[in-house]
C-alpha cells in the first residue's frame, strides 16, 4: 500500500494520511495535474517534487502513457500535509518515516500518534520561546518609543 493508496477507513481516520484537504485553487472536476501545474498550486519547485518522490515522501505518482507525472487531488492533499510538517520543523527523515508508517497500515497508528505528539511538544516549546522573544522586543520598542517622546518634548 502506498501513501496515496489508503483504505477508506484510514482516509477518514487519518485524513489522507493525516492531510487536511488542499485549500489552494484547483480547477473544478479535475483530478490530474502535471508537475508544472502542481508547482503553480503549491509553490514548490519541480526539483523538490522529484526529490520528494526519490526519498520516499511521495512514492507513488501516476504517469501518463508518455511517462509524464500526473498528480491527483489526493497527492495535493498529501503535499499540503508535508508543507505543514515542514513548518513545524519536523526533520525530513521523520516525515519520510511517517510516510512509511502510513504505507504500512493501521497497526502503526500508535507510532504515528507518538511522532505527531512529539512534534506538537516541540512546536509548543518553540511558540513559548518566540512569545518570550516577542515580549523582549515589545519592551525594547516601548523603551525607544518612550525615549523618543521624551526627547521630542524636551526639544519643544
Amino acid at each position: 500500500m502506498t501513501v496515496m493508496e489508503t483504505t477508506s477507513t484510514e482516509t477518514e481516520a487519518d485524513g489522507c494520511a493525516g492531510a487536511p484537504p488542499y485549500t489552494g485553487r484547483r480547477p473544478d472536476g479535475q483530478d490530474q495535474y502535471t508537475i508544472s501545474e502542481v508547482v503553480a498550486f503549491t509553490g514548490l519547485t519541480a526539483h523538490t517534487l522529484r526529490w520528494y518522490e526519490r526519498i520516499g515522501l511521495m512514492p507513488h505518482i501516476d504517469r501518463s502513457h508518455t511517462g509524464q507525472r500526473r498528480y491527483s487531488n489526493r497527492d495535493l492533499d498529501w503535499l499540503d500535509l508535508v508543507g505543514k510538517l515542514r513548518l513545524t520543523g519536523m526533520p525530513v527523515a521523520d516525515m519520510v518515516r511517517y510516510a512509511e508508517m502510513v504505507r504500512e497500515g493501521d497497526h502503526t497508528y500508535a507510532e504515528r500518534f507518538e511522532l505527531l505528539e512529539e512534534t506538537r511538544r516541540d512546536v509548543r516549546a518553540r511558540i513559548a520561546e518566540l512569545q518570550d522573544t516577542l515580549a523582549v522586543l515589545d519592551r525594547k520598542i516601548n523603551f525607544y518609543a518612550d525615549a523618543g517622546r521624551a526627547l521630542a518634548s524636551e526639544r519643544s
